[in-house]
């Protein structure tokens, strides 16, 4: 990576490999919530901070604090309410003017967005500014929904600043939220354009607002093939994709991925995950596989995410095999990549084949390739709802391998491991 530029592997732009990455931020949603130095923590259940009742023993700063932050939940019940209006004056209304340019343009992404839930709940209490007087910080709890208007909501915890004003106090600037599991929202810090589907909703910049026809039709044949990835029965409401230029891709979800991702899916609660793709370099046929790979991810995983690494060669398999298409095993893209690492030297354990952050595109190919053998390997042999049976043993379940092999295949998972491993073998001679 150069200045911030990912470099595609040479001869081949963004191979099916080199474009997938269920980013590590999936495994911490769901966990207790607090705030931390310039980074908050999200909880989709309730509140960071709960709220504490009134009491006749308050002191003094607690009352005036409590009473203040009744007023900031009056003024963004009323934002709340023009924004799911599309009354941009009446959502503007509560805060100071210079706030203006900033919540003109969340307003205008947010309904672009189709937000159909929008809901704000202090969380704790408003805690003066140091150095300016009469300004205090209130972090806010939002939780939202997009297009379908009863889906189960997805929070984001945001720092609001406000100035006292009388029964009204102003919105003097809305954070970004900086979640250290999921990072700032698009919708957040761009201006957007949206395009909506049956099953998807698709959202750019307006700089590259021309590639949205071709995008949507394309997420929405990725998401049929999705579909059939669902384990628990119910599917997601519409997939949530966000199409990111050079800078958004560093800013958007908190940036920072490793050189060699091209996409990721990432969770925001509510049983929802939003995937993101890398416009740099990405070519038409990429798009495809990469976005059946996705959605097959958001399909796939549960709320909490995935449980570590000792399983991310079924978590990357399974999507793999959907980004694949279903094409035949010698037409993978990766097989050369799986032979160098076959026989490069690796030890014939799945459970170890995750890449580095820093590891080369090479490695990496080789890693995804594995995870696509072995599942297609147990699809191959047991079926896909066996399969399917088995992934939500051990990804929403969080049962051992043992149990999860004796319970989807009625075979012992040791078995069933050097099955695959020969098989991976087989296929990289």
């Amino acid at each position: 990576m150069i200045d911030g530029e990912q470099r595609p592997a040479p001869q081949r732009l963004w191979p099916l490999w080199t474009a997938f990455l269920v980013i590590v931020l999936v495994l911490g949603c769901g966990l207790p919530a607090l705030l931390i130095v310039g980074v908050i923590r999200e909880s989709a259940g309730r509140p960071t901070i709960s709220r504490i009742g009134a009491s006749a023993t308050d002191d003094p700063a607690t009352a005036v604090a409590r009473g203040l932050s009744d007023r900031m939940t009056a003024q963004l019940q009323r934002q709340s309410t023009a924004l799911l209006g599309g009354d941009r004056a009446g959502y503007l209304s509560i805060a100071d003017p210079a706030a203006h340019p900033d919540l003109r343009r969340r307003f205008a992404a947010l309904r672009a967005l189709q937000v159909t839930v929008w809901r704000a709940e202090p969380s704790g209490l408003p805690a003066p500014v140091v150095g300016r007087p009469g300004e205090w910080r209130q972090l806010v709890r939002f939780q939202y929904c997009f297009v379908a208007p009863g889906c189960q909501p997805s929070p984001v915890l945001i720092g609001t600043r406000w100035r006292e004003n009388g029964d009204r106090p102003l919105l003097v600037a809305m954070e970004e939220s900086k979640s250290a599991e999921t990072g700032t929202r698009p919708w957040e810090i761009s201006d957007l354009a949206v395009a909506v589907g049956a099953r998807t909703i698709v959202a750019t910049t307006p700089a590259l607002r021309g590639k949205l026809p071709g995008l949507l039709a394309q997420a929405e044949a990725a998401a049929t093939v999705a579909d059939g990835y669902v384990v628990t029965g119910t599917r997601p409401d519409r997939y949530r994709i966000f199409y990111a230029g050079r800078a958004e891709w560093q800013r958007w979800y908190g940036g920072g991925r490793p050189q060699w991702t091209g996409g990721y899916a990432v969770t925001v609660g509510g049983g929802h995950h939003e995937v993101v793709l890398n416009a740099d370099g990405l070519s038409s046929s990429g798009t495809d596989d990469l976005l059946r790979h996705e959605l097959t991810h958001a399909a796939s995983l549960p709320a909490r995410g995935y449980p570590g690494k000792l399983t991310w060669w079924l978590v990357e398999g399974l999507a793999e095999y959907a980004g694949a298409g279903g094409q035949p095993v010698d037409r993978y893209e990766g097989l050369a990549e799986v032979r160098k690492l076959v026989k490069g030297g690796w030890d014939g354990k799945l459970d170890g084949v995750t890449p580095a952050d820093d590891a080369s595109a090479e490695r990496v190919g080789g890693s995804y390739g594995v995870g696509y053998l072995a599942v297609r390997h147990l699809l191959d042999r047991y079926g896909p709802q066996r399969l399917l049976a088995f992934f939500k043993a051990v990804v929403h379940d969080r049962r051992t391998l043992d149990a999860a092999a004796e319970e989807a295949f009625g075979e012992q998972w040791s078995t069933l491991h050097d099955e695959c491993v020969a098989s991976i073998r087989a296929t990289a001679s």
